[in-house]
């Protein structure tokens, strides 16, 4: 595959990854893959690095778009992020001394949980219903920010999804303010991730910047498709990302490992 077939197959999987991603988390199911199958020399942590320099541009435009249009709690966000940003750089140093892929049986059994929760309960998500006290608030917050930031550091699959449910559940958001709030986290920790990697260079910025350009365009029509449709949209797409979690961490475990 030439070079600029490769960049063009690269940015349209981009395109599609941001608009996802706007919405309800997991662009990385889309984009991370593309660029393992048609990079198969290239080292992994420069894929990831390239891939997460992708994110941070498209989720910076999503960020703005809810921010326009769809109130953000800041008081809960602030502290949620400025953890997680820590939490992530922290989880992505923990990688070199780890093996990410041991997480994939817990994160896989937490997935079916939080889909089997959501399945069972029609009307989780549609409304907003807070069930935090505001002395609490920041408590949480602070736990969710540390907790998710560092998972998305060390593993990541699935981080805006784990982000939407949190805040839905936790303190009673709705899908679309869940996700508008995931949004602001979810830049934070990307943006850690690519100090790391930048400073470690492992940023492909031939093949990083036009790929941004494209995840820009697709998270901008995602956050206003998000916005426009509501909540039972955010939810619906929410359990199609989450099944194929599923789908694709038992693929991971059962066929690529015990397959063999």
């Amino acid at each position: 595959m030439s070079e600029i077939i490769e960049i063009l197959t690269l940015c349209g999987f981009a395109f599609f990854a941001g608009l996802i991603d706007a919405v309800v988390g997991g662009g990385g199911l889309i984009q991370l893959p593309a660029m393992l199958i048609i990079l198969p020399q290239t080292a992994i942590a420069s894929i990831l690095g390239t891939s997460k320099f992708v994110s941070m541009a498209g989720t910076a435009i999503a960020v703005n778009q809810y921010a326009k249009q769809q109130k953000i709690d800041w008081q809960t966000t602030i502290p949620a992020m400025v953890t997680a940003f820590v939490f992530s750089f922290l989880g992505a140093r923990i990688t070199s001394l780890l093996n990410p892929s041991l997480m994939r049986p817990v994160i896989l059994v937490l997935l079916i949980a939080v889909a089997i929760y959501t399945f069972s309960k029609k009307d989780f998500g549609l409304l907003q219903s807070l069930k935090v006290s505001k002395s609490r608030q920041y408590f949480y917050s602070i736990a969710i920010g540390s907790t998710i930031g560092f998972y998305d550091g060390f593993f990541g699959p699935g981080t805006g999804s784990f982000l939407i449910f949190a805040f839905t559940s936790v303190f009673g958001y709705s899908f679309l303010t869940a996700s508008a709030a995931a949004k602001v986290i979810n830049f934070a920790t990307n943006l850690a991730a690519v100090i790391y990697f930048g400073f470690s260079k492992h940023i492909l910025y031939y093949l990083g910047i036009p790929m941004a350009i494209c995840n820009i365009f697709g998270a901008f029509i995602g956050a206003n498709l998000a916005i426009s449709k509501g909540s039972q949209f955010v939810r619906n797409l929410f359990l199609i990302i989450v099944s194929s979690l599923i789908l694709k961490l038992g693929y991971d475990i059962f066929i690529i490992k015990y397959g063999k």
